[in-house]
C-alpha cells in the first residue's frame, strides 16, 4: 500500500505550521486599571457647609417674615 504524495505534503505542512504557532514567551501585560477615586474625600465638609447654608437661608426667610 502506497501513501499518496498529497497526504505526505499535507502532513508536513500541518507539522511545520503547528511548530511555528507555538507562542514565544508570556503574553504582553494587559491595560492597567484606571486609578481609584476616593468617594468620601470631602463629603463631611460638603455636608457641614450645606447645613450652614440651609440654616442661613432659613434665618434670612424668617427675618423677611417678621414685621418691624
Amino acid at each position: 500500500m502506497r501513501i499518496p504524495p498529497n497526504k505526505i505534503f499535507n502532513i508536513l505542512v500541518f507539522i511545520s505550521a503547528s511548530a511555528f504557532a507555538v507562542p514565544k514567551g508570556p503574553p504582553p501585560p494587559g491595560v492597567p486599571p484606571p486609578p481609584g477615586l476616593p468617594i468620601d474625600g470631602g463629603v463631611v465638609v460638603f455636608l457641614f457647609v450645606a447645613l450652614l447654608y440651609a440654616f442661613y437661608k432659613i434665618y434670612k426667610i424668617q427675618i423677611k417674615k417678621t414685621p418691624n
